[in-house]
């Protein structure tokens, strides 16, 4: 959010960044909770002395310049004891006692928090008082969100743990090798080159000598890098790598390739390079010759890999859903688990690297593969923007699970557009033939069919009563547009109700589905 103006205060609304309290007869306490949220997730304004109408617009409740600022020593007072806030983070200068039409406002401007700060939690309960934002509310933390936040807090990066119950015989042979090819070409005249197997994944991080026994085991890096999937999901259960490609709308899948399936190792580097191959084919290559010899690596043949391999980099193992890779006929989605170690704008603006795997970035750019200076989403930006293609997007979610999420468009604004509506177009066009006729498959009797994608919704609303569209239309695969609408239908048969305010509400799933 840009800087705060107080002359302005007319045209805020609430938002993922703002929020607004009367604190007319002193400090609320609900405004804690906003502390730990702004804290927690992108930081934000806490702006005492104002209410929300109705019509969501801002006005002052008449503080006087006294409550104002025995408001103000009030804060600083609670935010100091330990036993209320765990983390003191505004200074001095962004606590601001303002003058306003009828009345003064104090504005405490909360940053989001180091991530070695992280959680931020009130009266003295760590699970109990850790709280995010979600649009216009807060929301207590769950436990699963808290371990994630704990686990980032470390100087060192979580694949840099040393696996004492595994040895470097149980990495896949057949990976070792590869990468060595890789390297051999890539790092020329390298001592490494010639060091034995076990030595050469000391060198290159994949392996460390044990404090514990003193002799060499995996690292986690190394393990995800070269390691088998049925070793790797000892360690982390939730592990689990996917490419989806759907080119056909009439198939689920035009082509599939996922960790666990028997098939291969389900390893990082050889999820890589089979990803990457198939990425590279929804790319369009100009004929140019470097010499006698075709060009096929374009720039955003180099953006592509780039994306691929920060969503490795940076991928929360120990979190849920794995990392998800979609390519459709218009773009291509990045997902891994985990929300943005730096933040959304530091990693669009660059120049800061804090990966959440140092190891595997590491292991990864001795073979020259991504950027480690913090330029590589920026160098995806610039490509993307030379090619006269939208501007990719990233998103954090939060809530049931952490996640990085990069779009990149391959059409124009207009054809991306007119694509959706036609995709819109045919889910509405393909209504009746999802139509559940099975008794098995109805809620709320036969009356009340519905189709398979709004029983996805249902079933996702009833496990998340507070969640927003947005959340609903990435759960069933559709855009925000097309829930709307399912979102409408099921209102109107009775299946589904908003229950309270736009802001604090949430929803209810009137009928059950029958099992």
């Amino acid at each position: 959010m840009e800087t705060f103006d107080i002359a302005k205060l007319a045209s805020y609304r609430e938002n993922n960044r703002i929020e607004a309290k009367a604190a007319k007869g002193g400090l609320p306490r609900s405004m804690w909770e906003t502390y730990s949220a702004f804290a927690n997730t992108y930081g934000g304004v806490i702006l005492l002395g104002v209410k929300e109408r109705e019509d969501g617009t801002f006005e002052t409740v008449g503080l006087t310049p006294v409550e104002a600022e025995h408001l103000r020593q009030d804060f600083w007072n609670t935010v100091s004891n330990r036993s209320k806030v765990s983390a003191v983070l505004p200074i001095e200068s962004e606590v601001e006692v303002l003058e306003a039409d009828g009345g003064m406002v104090l504005a405490i401007h909360v940053p989001r928090a180091p991530r070695d700060e992280r959680p931020v939690y009130i009266n003295d309960n760590l699970f109990a008082g850790t709280y995010r934002r979600r649009g216009e509310g807060d929301y207590r933390c769950t436990r699963q969100e808290i371990s994630a936040m704990l686990r980032d807090q470390g100087a060192e990066t979580m694949d840099s743990k040393v696996l004492d119950d595994l040895t470097v015989a149980d990495f896949n042979t057949d990976t070792v090798r590869a990468y060595r090819t890789r390297f051999r070409a890539a790092r020329q005249g390298s001592s490494w080159t010639d060091l034995d197997d076990e030595r050469f994944l000391r060198a290159v991080g994949a392996a460390m000598v044990s404090r514990e026994d003193g002799k060499l085991h995996p690292t986690f890096g190394g393990l995800l890098m070269f390691g088998n999937d049925y070793d790797i999901v000892r360690e982390c259960p939730h592990y689990f790598l996917d490419y989806q490609e759907t080119l056909d709308p009439a198939i689920r899948w035009t082509d599939r390739v996922h960790s666990g399936d028997g098939m291969w190792s389900g390893n990082l580097f050889d999820f890589f390079f089979r990803v990457n191959r198939k990425l590279a084919e929804s790319l369009k290559t100009p004929f140019k010759l470097n010499g006698i010899f075709r060009v096929d690596d374009t720039p955003m043949h180099k953006a592509v890999r780039e994306a691929l391999a920060n969503c490795l980099f940076n991928a929360d193992y120990y979190g849920v859903r794995g990392v998800v890779v979609r390519r459709t006929p218009d773009k291509l989605v990045f997902e891994n688990p985990g929300d943005i170690r730096t933040g959304v704008e530091q990693m669009r603006l660059g120049g800061v690297s804090d990966p959440r795997n140092g190891l595997i970035m590491k292991m990864f750019s001795l073979i020259d593969v991504g950027e480690r200076a913090g330029t590589g989403v920026p160098d995806v930006f610039a490509t993307w923007a030379n090619a006269g293609l939208p501007e990719p997007r990233i998103e954090e979610k939060f809530g049931e699970a952490d996640r990085t999420i990069l779009t990149l468009m391959l059409e124009s604004d207009a054809k991306s557009a007119h694509n959706e509506q036609i995709i819109d177009n045919n889910e509405q066009l393909n209504g009746p033939s999802e139509q559940i006729t099975d008794n098995n498959e109805q809620l709320n009797g036969p009356s009340e069919q519905i189709t398979e994608r709004q029983r996805t919704v249902l079933r996702f609303v009833e496990r998340n009563p507070s969640t927003t569209y947005e959340d609903m239309a990435r759960a069933a695969g559709v855009s925000s547009a097309t829930v709307r609408r399912d979102a409408e239908i099921l209102i109107g048969r009775g299946l589904l109700k908003r229950v309270g305010s736009r802001k604090a509400g949430h929803w209810e799933v009137r009928g059950r589905e029958e099992s």
